[in-house]
């Protein structure tokens, strides 16, 4: 098993069991206990859970999603595909507001090189854009979160309200057509509420297994959004359902 699945699989058997002894830990994962405890260490050092001896309890409450550190390494293949063919949609010489996560920072990357001006809504993707040399680069105001470095309250929604963006590339944590665009975060759902009222046309980036999810915060309905690009595992009932509501949906 890769180190990364097997932190996503203790993770969640950590949430779920609130806390788990190291051997239970490595009989699940077919790791050795000494790699399960060092497995321990990186997730406590992340915020995750509360090393005790023997074991580990969950910091992480329903609802809450793995560290940024950890998300940035999963499915990063997967991630990349989507980037490339969001950078594909957005045309040299277009204003672009980008939405925070680790599929947004991936589309930061894929546009490093092109004649834009983007506005990133994360410390992390404002760091990938800073050295290229066409590209016009907006920074907002905001507070920055730790970990995830997103930027929310009223500096950046003030931000966003004072500029009108050709396309908004904007991430999230669920989407289907029942429920819409949703997030973990009241204050991540406000800015990307903001980014949405700020722009022409809107793109959200998800992951196959985001379109199975519904998250605490509202952020919009899927009506809002013009194109969706997911990957080949989205299920097909809720790609079906997002086209219905008319909305373009491309898996790569």
């Amino acid at each position: 098993m890769a180190s990364t699945d097997r932190l996503r699989q203790i993770i969640d058997a950590v949430r779920e069991a609130g806390r788990i002894g190291v051997a239970e830990l490595a009989a699940l994962t077919g790791a050795s206990e000494m790699t399960i405890r060092r497995d321990l260490e990186i997730l406590a050092d992340q915020g995750v859970l509360e090393r005790y001896r023997g074991g580990a309890r969950s910091l992480l409450l329903r609802g809450e999603g793995p560290p940024f550190a950890m998300r940035a390494q999963e499915g990063l293949e997967v991630k990349r595909r989507i980037a490339a063919e969001v950078a594909g949609l957005i045309a040299d010489g277009e204003s672009v507001v980008l939405d925070s996560g680790t599929t947004c920072l991936e589309v930061a990357h894929a546009l490093e090189h092109r004649r834009l001006t983007v506005m990133p809504l994360s410390l992390h993707a404002a760091n990938a854009l800073s050295r290229a040399s066409q590209l016009t680069l907006l920074v907002p105001g905001g507070q920055a979160r730790p970990g995830e470095l997103t930027l929310t309250g009223p500096l950046a929604q003030a931000s966003l309200a004072a500029l009108r963006f050709d396309t908004a590339v904007i991430g999230c944590c669920g989407l289907n057509a029942t429920n819409g665009l949703t997030a973990y975060d009241l204050d991540d759902a406000a800015v990307k509420r903001a980014a949405i009222a700020s722009a022409r046309r809107v793109i959200a980036v998800a992951e196959a297994d985001k379109l199975s999810r519904t998250a605490l915060a509202f952020v919009a309905p899927a009506s809002a959004l013009h194109a969706v690009v997911t990957d080949r595992a989205a299920p097909h009932d809720e790609t079906d359902a997002l086209a219905t509501a008319g909305v373009t949906v491309r898996k790569v």
